[in-house]
């Protein structure tokens, strides 16, 4: 079963940036590639949303609160994804989760707390 590990959540000032990190362990590499993967996160007394995706053929999509401060990108060598965060405002505060699936599974990492400073 794949387990995958966030990293890289904290106290952010505003306009900061931040890296998370999501380690897809106990997957073969072919099993990592084919995943699309996606960083989705959930504010307090909110529903769980889509942040940023990036599919198995490279492509990416961001939800409009986050076009133009967020990527997502993907190393295949490491099975790793990450998220970079520029910009942060007060309502990027949430817990992130980072999500690997294909038609088969669907993973989710435990989350790690983003938190604006302000």
């Amino acid at each position: 079963q794949v387990q995958l590990v966030e990293s890289g959540g904290g106290l952010v000032q505003p306009g900061g940036s931040l890296r998370l990190s999501c380690v897809a362990s106990r997957s073969i590499l072919s099993t990592f590639t084919g995943f699309n993967k996606g960083w989705y996160r959930q504010a307090p007394g909110k529903q769980r949303e889509l942040v940023a995706m990036i599919t198995n053929d490279g492509s990416t999509n961001y939800a409009d609160s986050v076009k133009g401060r967020f990527t997502i990108t993907r190393d295949n060598s490491k099975k790793t994804i990450y998220r970079q965060m520029e910009s942060l405002k007060p309502e990027d505060t949430a817990v992130y989760y980072c999500n690997m699936a294909d038609r088969d599974t669907d993973n989710w990492g435990s989350g790690t707390q983003v938190t604006d400073s302000s």
